[in-house]
């Protein structure tokens, strides 16, 4: 029984944020027979400021006075036994405060709740479902030296059955579309945008009333087990987008959950999120840290979640995210705390923080004093590069330092490459759509930008829809476009995507080597009249390594001699210019001969087509044979 384990060992525990498997003990619970038939359900809630509390149901008629909850100990844990069968029935807690208050108000550890409208939990017995990612479990390794490229996904968006709002494809089903065509494009992880309970699908998530629900418009937790599961089989690991900072201020939700700030400061200075219209979780609170703590490891053990996406670290790290108001201490207190306890469990868990703040050290570990992320994201490179390629290609020369000081600072941190869904919705216009020109020069700029963030150091993140270059914001209200696969230049784009993440997933020189000095080298940095960038990415054993072009104006260049480390003679890899991807196709054809003579510190130089507003990337091979490839300069 649930009730036996709530003795003072549990309390002190759970009370001093040191508390790790809440879900436990809190909640509602089925109780079984010894023929696994369900005879009755527990229900554990906190609430200390409570003179009543009673559980209202299906069962009662949600009558809000008739099940009374018994208190069972000072600090306010209240617990109800009921007998008989109760699984999958709707139910939500009546407090009543000393103050003469009713409050009306989901179960904060509830594991289902009920469709939106419905503002109520659902008793469910998260146990039971048969996993098969076992290979997966014990074999996938540390990014750290992988490529990862992930794909950030709204489970409501990407398809839709239909114009309803409830016309979603469910975990399920969405399996079935989403796994395989994740693979085609390989992609390495799904981020899935927060997936537990929220009220309104205006929010995306970020405005949760059930950490510990999955999401009832699309079906149960077991179903989404069942996603998870099938990705995982595919090789393809899950994070989760996670909100730990603030909660939504929905009456039925964890806001002034029993008539006083339980979950949140005490001070409305500090509680008060007006410009989200959210309020701010007290991280401080030892309640609040088994609450969260409880709450990721929950995902791990019982969702087998690969990692967690973060949001806005910055509003954690600072009050209210103004550093001119200091570092919130108890915060950042609890985000170390939470990666020693994610990491002691797996070590090979994601934690990566959407951070836009200069705080050092965030992805250092806890033991040198780093707040424990494993990963951030770069905002700063996000916003430069969006930035440069906005411009008219004639004003570039005048920017070009947006392009190159990425590199000055990216050793401070382990950074990975954001264009998520934050940079194409609130009229800011889709990727494609940011970009200057004609309609030909938009998708050469746009497969240009693309095959930038491949081939530049760091991790890899873009957002569903990105690989389709529409011109359209996304909309979370409907799928994608889905129908621009009808029109060639789209067709180009899509296909481009597909071979430079191809080339990102085979190519080792683009990930072994992201966070040390000799994975990446400049070959041309200071080119600004013509914007072009050369540089090269290397392996970890350095025997194979990648020469990067990019042309950042319309202009062609035949001729055009560039350096390169040792002897070896050259194949383009990929160019983003050609007809396939709807290019003008100033390409590279077969083997690059290499020759002797000095350029850009080098003893030898290729003498290469450089495309219009084009990547290209050119990937030593062998040792030319010098009677027949070489020609020496003319002295």
């Amino acid at each position: 029984m649930v009730r036996n384990k709530i003795d003072s060992n549990f309390l002190y525990y759970y009370g001093s944020g040191l508390a790790l498997d809440m879900y436990e003990v809190m909640g509602s619970h089925v109780v079984y027979d010894d023929n696994n038939n369900p005879i009755g359900c527990e229900f554990v809630v906190h609430a200390p400021n409570a003179k009543e509390v009673c559980v209202m149901g299906e069962w009662n008629y949600f009558n809000d006075y008739q099940d009374h909850m018994e208190k069972i100990d000072d600090c306010g844990i209240f617990y109800l036994y009921l007998e008989g069968n109760y699984l999958n029935q709707r139910y939500k807690y009546a407090i009543y405060t000393y103050d003469g208050q009713v409050l009306y108000k989901v179960d904060p550890y509830a594991f289902y709740s009920g469709l939106r409208p419905n503002k109520d939990s659902v008793v469910y017995d998260i146990e039971g479902y048969k996993w098969h990612d076992s290979k997966w479990r014990i074999n996938h390794k540390k990014t750290y030296q992988e490529p990862m490229n992930i794909y950030e996904f709204h489970m409501g968006s990407w398809k839709r059955k239909g114009e309803g709002p409830n016309d979603f494809y469910n975990y399920r089903e969405i399996a079935e579309m989403l796994v395989p065509y994740l693979k085609e494009f390989s992609y390495t992880h799904l981020e899935i945008m927060p997936i537990y309970e929220f009220p309104l699908d205006a929010s995306w998530g970020y405005q949760g009333t059930g950490y510990y629900s999955a999401n009832s418009r699309y079906g149960t937790p077991h179903d989404l087990m069942y996603l998870i599961d099938e990705l995982h089989k595919a090789n393809i690991g899950v994070i989760f987008d996670w909100v730990p900072g603030h909660i939504c201020k929905d009456a039925h939700g964890l806001y002034m959950f029993d008539g006083t700030p339980l979950y949140e400061y005490p001070n409305e200075q500090d509680r008060e999120n007006y410009e989200w219209g959210t309020a701010n979780l007290d991280l401080g609170k030892g309640l609040v840290r088994s609450f969260l703590y409880s709450n990721a490891l929950f995902f791990m053990k019982k969702y087998h979640v690969d990692g967690f996406r973060v949001d806005a670290v910055s509003n954690i790290i600072y009050w209210l995210g103004n550093k001119n108001r200091g570092v919130n201490e108890g915060a950042c207190d609890f985000v170390r705390g939470l990666s020693n306890h994610i990491f002691k469990e797996d070590d090979r868990v994601l934690l990566i923080a959407e951070d836009s703040s200069d705080f050092a050290n965030v992805t250092k570990p806890t033991n040198i004093g780093g707040l424990g992320f494993n990963y951030k994201w770069d905002m700063g490179w996000m916003n430069d590069t969006l930035k440069y390629f906005k411009l008219d290609p004639i004003y570039r020369k005048y920017h070009h330092n947006q392009m190159t000081f990425s590199m000055a600072y990216f050793y401070n941190e382990e950074f990975l490459l954001p264009f998520s869904h934050d940079e194409v919705v609130h009229m800011k216009g889709s990727l494609l759509n940011k970009m200057p020109g004609d309609y030909w020069q938009k998708f050469a700029n746009f497969r240009l930008l693309m095959g930038y963030q491949i081939t530049h150091p760091g991790k890899k993140l873009t957002f569903m829809g990105s690989e389709l270059a529409p011109f359209s914001e996304w909309a979370f209200y409907k799928g994608l476009d889905w129908n621009l696969l009808d029109y060639p230049q789209h067709q180009g784009a899509n296909l481009y995507i597909k071979d430079i993440n191809k080339m990102y997933l085979k190519e080792k020189a683009l990930s072994e080597l992201d966070y040390t000095y000799d994975g990446f080298k400049w070959i041309m940095v200071d080119n600004a009249d013509q914007s072009i960038f050369v540089y090269l990415r290397l392996s970890s054993d350095f025997k194979e390594h990648l020469v990067v072009v990019l042309n950042c104006t319309p202009n062609t260049y035949h001729n055009y001699d560039i350096g390169v480390p040792g002897d070896y003679s050259y194949v383009e890899l990929i160019n983003s210019d050609a007809f396939k991807y709807g290019g003008s196709n100033q390409i590279n054809e077969g083997t690059i001969k290499l020759y002797d003579g000095k350029r850009h510190n080098y003893d030898h130089y290729v003498s290469i087509t450089i495309p219009p507003l084009g990547m290209t990337v050119l990937k030593m091979k062998k040792k030319p044979n010098r009677k027949q490839n070489v020609e020496k300069e003319e002295k």
